[in-house]
Parts: structure tokens; C-alpha cells; sequence
């Protein structure tokens, strides 16, 4: 069924482009949820290429809100989009258990975020800790929109 705002509504995006989003955008917003509360924040990622994006909690608060939100969460909930300087735009929500890292993952976890973090030159004065502030997403599910791309 068309309608007038079908412009507006944009058309889908296959794998090839949505890996292409994530590969190219370092920053998004995570969302998770514990105890039915919501919890969404804008976090620079990595992403591996094969299904992982990777997150450093920096600067935790003393109630370590994003930590206690992620160890709760089932399943996290990631946004990341692009908007044209004429109005074009582009946006991937990935979906999967969110964990934290082992001592053993760093290595993966250091090259994705190099590859495409926002900031990652600030990866150079996080040290390698024997348990690292490092969250791993598993895509099990993936969708992205675009308008105005060609």
C-alpha cells in the first residue's frame, strides 16, 4: 500500500549495507534494560565485520549504572545512523546478548575499536586490566532504513 510519506519511510537496507553503516559510524546508542527500566546511552563502538560490535565503559559513574544495566540485560540494543549534509540519511538497529569481555578477547576487541571508534586514539591511554571495561554485542538481529541514498 503507498502513501504520501512513503519518501519519508525510505527503503531497507541488505546485509552488505548494513555492514557498510557499521563499518563507516563509530558512534551510536546503546540500550538496555534491567528490572523493566530502560536505559540508553551514546557509546563510541568497534565493529569486527563479523557479527561484534565492542564497547569501552568509560568514566563509570559511582553507581556504575551502565555495568549493572548490562549485566542484567538479556538483550541489548544498538543504534547507530548518518544524516547527509542534504538530508539523506541512513540508520542500523542491531540486536544480541551483550557480555563482557574476556582478557583473552582484548586483542579482537582493541582492533575493531581502532578500526572505527569515535575517539579511538583515546584507546592508547586505556590500560589492559586483567578483567577489561569491555562489552561485546552479538548480532543476532540487524535491520537498516535509508533515505536519499544512491
Amino acid at each position: 500500500m503507498s502513501s504520501d510519506y512513503s519518501p519519508l519511510l525510505g527503503a531497507e537496507l541488505d546485509d552488505s549495507a548494513i555492514d557498510a553503516v557499521l563499518t563507516e559510524q563509530g558512534i551510536g546508542v546503546l540500550s538496555m534494560a534491567a528490572d523493566g527500566v530502560p536505559y540508553g546511552v551514546p557509546l563510541s563502538f568497534g565493529y569486527d565485520g563479523d557479527g561484534t560490535l565492542y564497547f569501552v565503559f568509560l568514566g563509570a559513574t559511582a553507581e556504575l549504572r551502565k555495568e549493572t544495566y548490562a549485566e542484567q540485560a538479556d538483550v541489548a540494543s544498538f543504534t547507530t545512523f548518518d544524516v547527509g549534509p542534504d538530508g539523506a540519511w541512513r540508520s542500523v538497529i542491531v540486536a544480541g546478548p551483550l557480555n563482557r569481555i574476556k582478557i583473552d578477547e582484548w586483542d579482537a576487541a582493541r582492533e575493531a575499536l581502532a578500526d572505527n571508534a569515535y575517539e579511538s586514539d583515546l584507546l592508547s591511554e586505556y590500560e589492559l586490566q586483567e578483567n577489561p571495561n569491555v562489552w561485546a554485542l552479538e548480532i543476532r538481529e540487524q535491520s537498516g532504513r535509508a533515505v536519499g541514498q544512491q
